[in-house]
């Protein structure tokens, strides 16, 4: 089975599109190496999804560190064959990191939210509810949007 997309979907969504490349080939790196020491009867897509989080983490954190010169105007990140939706990544990326993430594992790599819970380090309900919350706050900036708030 291919997980690449699911895991790059989840790459995109939780440090954007700029750094998602980035955390998908650190998260097949990764995983390459750890592969022989993985159960056979292990969840390879939660599994992937937990390294590519991993990932996330240090490439967020490398991101604070990391000097922005202000004399020039960094490029913008080319536009790939997926069609994006400025708009709702915009959203997401305004989510507290816990609802992004639990948005992002739920939502784009169908993970059970037992998955997402032992990703996130928390409970089951509490990742349903960050997932919950997420949602909400997502239909609550689409509808404050001028123009996008017409029919359901």
């Amino acid at each position: 089975m291919n997980h690449g997309p699911t895991v790059l979907r989840v790459c995109r969504a939780v440090v954007g599109p700029v750094d998602a490349d980035d955390a998908w080939s650190e998260t097949f790196l990764s995983a390459l190496k750890a592969y022989p020491d993985l159960p056979a009867d292990a969840n390879v897509e939660a599994w992937l999804v937990t390294i590519a989080h991993r990932k996330a983490i240090d490439i967020t954190r490398a991101r604070v560190r990391r000097a922005i010169p202000t004399d020039t105007v960094p490029d913008a990140p080319s536009a790939s064959n997926h069609e994006r939706d400025d708009d709702l990544a915009e959203a997401l990326d305004r989510l507290p990191n816990k609802q992004k993430q639990a948005v992002a594992y739920h939502y784009l790599a169908d993970l059970p939210y037992a998955d997402v819970a032992a990703i996130l380090g928390c409970s089951t309900a509490a990742a349903r509810r960050s997932a919950a919350d997420g949602i909400a706050a997502l239909r609550r900036s689409r509808i404050d949007t001028p123009g996008k708030g017409e029919g359901p």
